[in-house]
């Protein structure tokens, strides 16, 4: 595996690459990598010989407040992980090459309506954040894969309107969540969890299956049933944001839960971590 840090050492480890026929998939991290990013590098040696992973930890996507500071860097530990998984190139950029003249004097990507909603109604600026950095990365690698998770499912519909809107000659490739055996979705962030709190955590995972099971009984009322779940999360020790029932296309509230494909969509705090989840109906 070669790790690489500038933009020339990027462009001849994937010249063998450009060759027609060739092809190079694209797993964007911000490190501290567990199991759900390994699964990421194997659906993407699956549409591409040549795997590029980054790490960056952007800081345009965390909000003033946030722990970007304390976010867990651990870049040894992942390049093994890395290249025991069959990794060609590891890009770790610095923020001086992916911002020149500073996170604050560069240009932006906003995504309209999708970026302002859920997520991005409690975290402002996130999504301009995330567009911006994704973009470069992908001008950067000019991959014809790029693969997400889904557990960040709000900003896997971003990363595609961005890419439909601005016509990146790309496909963008969702996996679904990785969970541990109680159904805690894997996150870089649970590490932050006590050992106490990592025994409350699935409740948030089964407060989103006690709604899907309710909708697929054929409870329409989603209001009701959002307002229960995040009833139940507060008496379980979360202080939950927002528990969502969306049409999974588009975000928005449902009109015809008949025939419009779901998402229930969830953001609650455990102590001082932040957890989000959401599972499809």
């Amino acid at each position: 595996m070669e790790i690489v840090t500038t933009l020339a050492e990027l462009h001849n480890a994937l010249a063998s690459s450009r060759a027609p026929g060739q092809r190079i998939a694209f797993v964007p991290t911000m490190g501290n990598l567990h199991r759900g990013h390994l699964r990421l590098v194997e659906v993407a040696k699956q549409r591409a010989p040549k795997v590029v992973v980054s790490i960056f930890v952007n800081p345009l996507q965390f909000g003033p407040n946030e722990d970007f500071a304390n976010y867990p860097r651990t870049l040894e530990q992942d390049s093994t992980q890395l290249q025991d998984a069959g990794v060609a190139v590891l890009f770790t950029p610095d923020e001086k090459l992916m911002y020149p003249n500073g996170a604050t004097h560069t240009s932006f990507i906003d995504v309209p309506d999708l970026a302002n909603i859920l997520e991005g109604a409690h975290r402002a600026g996130h999504f301009r954040g995330v567009a911006t950095v994704v973009a470069k990365l992908f001008n950067m690698v000019q991959p014809h894969h790029a693969v997400f998770g889904e557990k960040d499912f709000q900003q896997l519909l971003v990363i595609r309107a961005m890419v439909r809107d601005l016509a990146f000659p790309l496909e963008i490739i969702g996996v679904p969540t990785e969970r541990d055996a109680a159904g805690l979705a894997l996150s870089s962030r649970n590490g932050y969890l006590t050992a106490q709190e990592r025994q409350l955590a699935p409740l948030l995972y089964q407060s989103l299956c006690e709604v899907r099971d309710a909708v697929r009984r054929g409870e329409d009322n989603f209001v009701q049933l959002e307002q229960q779940a995040v009833a139940h999360l507060t008496a379980g020790g979360f202080k939950p944001q927002y528990v969502a029932i969306r049409d999974a296309q588009s975000l928005l509230p449902v009109k015809n839960p008949t025939t419009t494909p779901l998402v229930i969509l969830a953001a609650a705090y455990l102590g001082k971590t932040r957890l989000l989840d959401n599972l499809r109906v």
